[in-house]
C-alpha cells in the first residue's frame, strides 16, 4: 500500500505470506514492504529452504513454529494454490475424472490451506487481524453457470467451507477477526497463461494485489468468513 492510510486501527503492523514465491504472493511481500506502516514481512514458500510443503503435513507444523518467534501478524496472507497439477489441467467432462488427479487437487487447494489455517492462526494478532485465503469465483457453488474444472471448482468451494467453519471458531476468541476469501481477477501468471486463451483483459499481480489491500482494508468486520474479489465485491458462496 503506498497511500499512506495503514492497513489497520494501529499504526504498524507486521505481515506474514504463505506462498511468497508466486506472481501474486511476491507481489503481496512488495505491497507490504513499500507500505510505511508495515515494520516486518515474514515470507514462506516451498522455495524459501525452511522444508516448507504444502502437501507435507509436519512440514507445514514446522513452519509454523518457526515463524511463531517473529510474530504476532495483523495480517496473513495464504497465497498458495493451483489450476495444473503435475502438467494436467482442469477436467473438462466428468469423463476425465480421475481419483489420483482429484485427491492432489484436493491437497493442494483446501487440505493443505486448512492445515496452514490450523497452524498459523495462532499467529494472528488478537484484536483487529486479518487471515485472508486467496480462492476462486469459480469456487462459488451458486455462480456456477459453465460447470467443467470439477476438481479445481470442489476443491476451492471445500476451501470456502473450511475458512467459513474456521471464521465462526477463531472468532469466539477474537470478534474483530476478518477472516476472507479473496478472488484476485484472473491475472497474468504462469498458473493463468496455459487457461486464458484470446482473453486481452489480464491484471498484473500487483494491480489485483493493490485492489485486493484497499478491498481489505474497507472491509467491516462481520460473523463468519467473507468472500470478495479484488474489487471489494461481495462474492455469493
Amino acid at each position: 500500500m503506498t497511500d499512506g492510510c495503514p492497513l489497520f486501527a494501529k499504526e504498524q503492523f507486521k505481515a506474514l505470506v504463505i506462498g511468497s514465491h508466486g506472481a501474486l504472493g511476491s507481489a503481496f511481500v512488495d505491497a507490504f514492504r513499500s507500505d510505511p506502516h508495515c515494520t516486518f514481512v515474514e515470507t514462506v514458500s516451498r522455495h524459501s529452504g525452511s522444508g516448507f510443503d504444502l502437501l507435507n503435513a509436519q512440514s507445514i507444523c514446522d513452519q509454523a513454529i518457526l515463524s511463531s518467534s517473529l510474530g504476532p501478524f495483523e495480517i496473513i496472507v495464504d497465497a498458495t494454490g493451483a489450476l495444473e497439477i503435475d502438467g494436467v489441467g482442469p477436467e473438462k467432462s466428468l469423463n476425465s475424472l480421475e481419483p489420483e488427479q482429484l485427491s492432489k487437487a484436493f491437497w493442494v487447494n483446501a487440505i493443505g490451506p486448512a492445515l496452514v489455517l490450523r497452524h498459523f492462526a495462532p499467529l494472528l494478532a488478537k484484536s483487529g487481524s486479518v487471515y485472508a485465503k486467496l480462492s476462486a469465483r469459480v469456487g462459488s457453488i451458486s455462480d456456477n453457470k459453465k460447470g467443467g474444472w470439477y476438481g479445481y471448482r470442489a476443491s476451492k468451494a471445500a476451501l470456502n467451507m473450511m475458512l467459513q467453519t474456521a471464521a465462526i471458531e477463531l472468532q469466539r476468541k477474537n470478534t474483530n477477526l476478518r477472516v476472507v476469501a479473496l478472488q484476485p481477477g484472473t491475472v497474468r501468471s504462469q498458473l493463468s497463461q496455459p487457461f486464458v486463451g484470446s482473453q486481452t483483459h489480464l491484471l498484473e499481480p500487483q494491480d489485483s494485489v493493490l485492489g485486493m489491500l484497499t478491498a481489505l482494508k474497507n472491509l467491516p468486520v462481520k460473523p463468519g468468513a467473507q468472500f470478495i474479489d479484488y474489487q471489494g465485491n461481495e462474492i455469493p458462496w
